[in-house]
Order: C-alpha cells, then sequence, then structure tokens
C-alpha cells in the first residue's frame, strides 16, 4: 500500500481505477467500489502510524475524486484531452480550473449554436419555425428581433438574409396577378 501511496501523483485517473480509457461508465463504478472498498479510511482506523493513516485518507480521497470526474461524461472527455497532451504530468488531477473550463466551453459552445440572450433565442426559435412553416415574413420580423438583442451575431444576420431572400422570392411569384 505504501509502494501504491508514493506513486500517487504519477497516476492518472484510469490508472488509479485500473481502468483502461475506454472503459464504459459501468466499469468505472465497479473500479470505484472495489477500490473504495479495499481502501476505505475505516478499514484502516486500528493503524498506529499517523502517517500511514494519512496515506490512506489521500488515496481514497484520490479513488473518490476519480470517480467523481470520470462518471461525468463531460468531466472525462475533458479530463482525457488533458491526459494526452503535452502538460500530462500537470493535468494528471482534475482541479476546479479544469471544471471552470469544461463549464466556459459548454456555455461557450451554446451560446456559438443559438446565441447568448434569452430573448435573442427565443426570437431566433421561433423564426426557424415560420421559416419551416414556409413563412419567411414572418420569421424575417422574428429574426430582426433577436438581432434587437444581438445585433452582432452572425448566426442571426445569416438566417435574416436567408428569410429575406425568401421573402423575396415569394412576392416574386405573387407578382404576376398585380397590374403593373
Amino acid at each position: 500500500m505504501e509502494s501504491r501511496c508514493a506513486k500517487l501523483d504519477q497516476l492518472d485517473y484510469f490508472e488509479l481505477l485500473g481502468l483502461e480509457r475506454t472503459a464504459a461508465p459501468g466499469d468505472i463504478k465497479k473500479a470505484f467500489y472495489k477500490e473504495s472498498r479495499v481502501y476505505h479510511p475505516d478499514r484502516f482506523f486500528q493503524l498506529e502510524s499517523k502517517a500511514l493513516k494519512d496515506q490512506v485518507n489521500e488515496l481514497y480521497k484520490r479513488v473518490t475524486e476519480a470517480y467523481y470526474v470520470l462518471r461525468d461524461d463531460t468531466k472525462r472527455k475533458k479530463y482525457l484531452s488533458d491526459i494526452a497532451g503535452p502538460d500530462r504530468a500537470q493535468k494528471l488531477r482534475f482541479t476546479d480550473a479544469s471544471e471552470s473550463e469544461t463549464k466556459a466551453a459548454a456555455k461557450k459552445e451554446q451560446e456559438e449554436q443559438i446565441g447568448t440572450h434569452p430573448k435573442g433565442r427565443q426570437f431566433y426559435t421561433q423564426a426557424q419555425k415560420d421559416l419551416e412553416s414556409g413563412n419567411p415574413s414572418a420569421a424575417e420580423r422574428n429574426l430582426k428581433m433577436a438581432l434587437t438583442y444581438e445585433p452582432s451575431n452572425a448566426r442571426y444576420k445569416e438566417a435574416l438574409a436567408e428569410a429575406q431572400k425568401q421573402t423575396a422570392d415569394k412576392s416574386k411569384g405573387d407578382s404576376s396577378f398585380k397590374i403593373r
């Protein structure tokens, strides 16, 4: 056990739990329960050595930390990319900074997909429904409203140009019945 505790800082979470990097969530859970039973601090309360007890506590905390990171798909994906990179030694532990990076990346991805302002997203979503139902003029109005909330959103501008094009095409088709 002392040798395992000594190597603790060189092991990634997969190695700590004895798993492949492609392990399924069920395997991660089984490995965690196995390791937590073996290294639970309550099993070592009778030890005289405080240093050894501290090592057991640290090992158990690291096993628990590994489980919490690996069971979450988003955190696991970020952790895998971190330990595969050139800074592997510094990224063996998933820190609060790593977690905030993960959350920021997920938020940025959502904002890039639709937008940053809730009302802007609402109008954009309605405009998409209007376009699907064949009502480009209503979509155009909704996209203009979305752009009032997010004037620099490129996705909204592209959708507005498309809606305006569809509105113009639709009005050209209707113009054959007008008197000139």
